[in-house]
């Protein structure tokens, strides 16, 4: 089953379950800066709607309310909105390395980690 596409609400809503674990609806809320908190309700009717998406799972009840558990992975759904970025260069990754290059956000370092993972990618596909 395909990682479905999250919002940035639901990807912030997610962001505090892999981080924090699992976590009431308050708690969600709790985990936003002060300036950006939205209203527990909306939070709610959020994570509710994720949970039918199958993104979170309720874990167990508490008293009257519900703790959420992440059911996709933070790698999925990263790799899902890449996926949806490149998509708009036609697939392309050359104009997305090249705006990561001139804005400064991409480090000697994280080149030669994709030289280390290209080789690795390289070297499994001689031994097909």
């Amino acid at each position: 089953m395909p990682t479905p596409r999250l919002s940035k609400l639901e990807f912030q809503i997610m962001e505090a379950l892999w981080t924090r674990g699992e976590l009431s609806i308050r708690e969600i809320q709790e985990s936003f800066p002060a300036r950006q908190m939205p209203a527990y309700t909306t939070v709610q009717t959020t994570v509710y709607r994720m949970e039918t998406k199958n993104i979170v799972r309720r874990v167990k009840k508490v008293g009257n309310f519900h703790v959420f558990a992440p059911v996709v992975s933070r790698d999925a759904a990263q790799r899902r909105i890449l996926d949806d970025v490149l998509g708009y260069f036609g697939g392309q990754s050359q104009p997305v390395m090249a705006h990561l290059i001139e804005s400064g956000k991409l480090s000697i370092g994280d080149i030669k980690d994709a030289e280390r993972t290209l080789k690795k990618l390289a070297g499994k596909g001689d031994k097909g």
